[in-house]
């Protein structure tokens, strides 16, 4: 009996002790499979960083690339404005060059183009050629050059035998002959004034010019009958008043 109950005692720890066993497997089991999904969740997890770090690198690059092409278009910019400044600068120059230009032309055209004068209370358009060397000659004559404005005045009238400067042209021509004692051509040269402008303003000058001058050759017989013909012709004029007292004196 009581070896049974041993035998029964032991065969119960036996099986406890096989139970126990089991649940250790199973334990080791559990374990085991535990850390099989552990490593492959790390291993999942290792590579999932992974494929991040690698977006992350692309990103990163990508990012780079991008602000490399953002700073080339800012380059690039930069130097389109540059460009763009210089040629409006350059545009404004062209523009200020054609405009000087233009006006430089229309002075010159001005300078060619007939200008209205009044001359001894003739008014007409003259070309800008007529009036400079008319001007020239007059200054020449005022200057005490006889010979040179005779000279001047001369070439004048055969230049431009129709400008309206011709007759006031001829009449001082004529004064430039006397001035110089050329009295022969003083007096041929009143007398081409005289007919070819008999109403001009200094045509009564004209006349007693010529008779001063017939008095210096001597010729008081020509000197009377010309400021006679004074007298006659312009007889409300001044120089009919200093032609009454020349007339006078010659008696």
């Amino acid at each position: 009996m009581r070896r049974t109950l041993i035998a029964a005692a032991l065969a119960a720890l036996a099986l406890s002790a096989n139970a126990a066993l089991f649940e250790d497997e199973d334990a080791r089991r559990a374990i085991l499979d535990l850390r099989t999904k552990q490593t492959a969740t790390d291993d999942q997890l290792k590579a999932a960083l992974t494929r991040q770090a690698e977006t992350n690198e692309q990103m990163r690059r990508s990012l780079l690339d991008l602000n490399a092409q953002l700073e080339a278009l800012r380059s690039d910019n930069a130097r389109l404005r540059g460009e763009k400044e210089q040629l409006q600068r350059d545009v404004a120059e062209l523009q200020r060059q054609q405009k000087d230009i233009a006006q430089g032309v229309d002075e010159r055209m001005r300078k060619l183009e007939p200008q209205k004068v009044n001359v001894d209370g003739k008014e007409f358009m003259a070309d800008p050629e007529e009036t400079r060397q008319y001007d020239a000659a007059i200054k020449v004559l005022r200057s005490g050059d006889f010979a040179g404005a005779a000279s001047a005045l001369g070439n004048f009238v055969r230049a431009f035998p129709s400008s309206g400067y011709a007759d006031s042209a001829r009449f001082w021509l004529a004064n430039a002959q006397y001035g110089k004692r050329d009295y022969k051509e003083a007096i041929a040269g009143f007398r081409s004034f005289l007919q070819a402008a008999p109403t001009h303003p200094k045509a009564p000058e004209a006349l007693l010019a010529m008779a001063n001058t017939q008095v210096e050759m001597k010729d008081s017989k020509a000197a009377r009958a010309t400021l006679n013909e004074l007298l006659k012709t312009y007889p409300q004029s001044e120089a009919a008043v200093a032609a009454k007292d020349r007339l006078a004196s010659l008696r």
